[in-house]
């Protein structure tokens, strides 16, 4: 029971971290991410480039969709640029699991540290809202780490492993169960940082590992549909179309998992990186294949947007 409330405090210190982060964000960049992201639209790599830069910034890809949704609510951004950096978003936050596997352990007391003296020493000034931002990076790489650590003991109980030991060849259950660790952690980040834990401690196969990362991908989509179920049909569309992009992704990829891990499993590199590796490439390909695609998918987006607001109202 104790370790259960551990993980659902880092997971709500991840959820506040991320809120933090993104309140000082808009209110030091907020005017140029509006014109950053409005001057984007113009052309899909430019979108594409900005959703990975944002993300970058904000740290959570779902904390970018949620941006671009309220600006495409208050029609500042049109459906398919928007669909673009949120395909753009996927990349940077897959970038920002490579940089994780450092140890940056350091780093969070010391943003935190740092973010605290510059937001109470200038709480109304620019200098105050980026000791803001720099207190919520802290806290979501604080939480990240809690959170991997509140969910390792209950994944060397021994019902979990017997669990974790059927996992050896359904790759459709593989993924669900990948994208249930997203939904639980709140983070497709921190589901793939436990897959690699997980890995490297040898309580699941390589293939096992890869499928409950492309399930986290989904998940991620899962958890900005739900964060956005009570917005208006137009930010809607986003998340659908974002949930879209990566149910198709996954589709595509999981007939091919196996051929691809005994390939990358011939790579001279420990098992946590080729988890991570592959989450990163994974990603880039996908997304880079589907930034042509917005503009041909949107009518699908609408249409499930239409679809969810029925079955809500029913």
């Amino acid at each position: 029971m104790l370790t259960l409330l551990h993980l659902l405090s880092a997971v709500a210190l991840l959820v506040w971290g991320t809120h933090i982060v993104r309140t000082g964000v808009m209110r030091v960049f907020g005017a140029r991410l509006r014109t950053v992201l409005s001057r984007s639209v113009e052309k899909k790599p430019l979108a594409f480039c900005a959703g990975i830069g944002v993300t970058a910034l904000v740290q959570s890809s779902n904390a970018t969709t949620m941006l671009v949704t309220s600006f495409v609510a208050q029609d500042l951004v049109a459906l398919t640029p928007a669909l673009v950096i949120v395909l753009g978003a996927d990349v940077g936050t897959a970038l920002m699991a490579r940089v994780l596997t450092f140890d940056l352990s350091w780093l969070s007391p010391l943003l935190i540290f740092i973010g605290v003296i510059f937001f109470l020493g200038r709480k109304q000034t620019r200098a105050g809202q980026l000791g803001r931002v720099g207190i919520g990076l802290g806290l979501i790489l604080l939480a990240l780490e809690l959170i991997v650590q509140a969910v390792t003991p209950i994944t060397q109980a021994s019902g979990v492993q017997v669990i974790f030991a059927s996992l050896t060849g359904d790759i459709l259950l593989d993924a669900l169960i990948g994208a249930v660790f997203a939904l639980i952690s709140y983070s497709s980040l921190a589901a793939v940082l436990l897959t690699a834990t997980l890995t490297t401690a040898g309580i699941i196969s390589f293939p096992v590992a890869l499928c409950l990362v492309i399930g986290a991908n989904l998940g991620s989509g899962l958890l900005a549909v739900l964060n956005n179920s009570a917005a208006n049909a137009a930010a809607r569309r986003v998340a659908l179309g974002s949930l879209l992009f990566k149910l198709v992704g996954s589709l595509v990829i999981l007939p091919f998992v196996y051929p691809l891990a005994n390939l990358m499993d011939n790579l001279p590199l420990p098992k946590s990186e080729l988890v991570i590796y592959f989450h990163v490439f994974y990603n880039l390909v996908r997304c880079v294949a589907m930034v042509p695609l917005p503009s041909q998918w949107r009518g699908s987006a609408s249409g499930l947007s239409a679809m969810s607001q029925s079955w809500m109202r029913a």
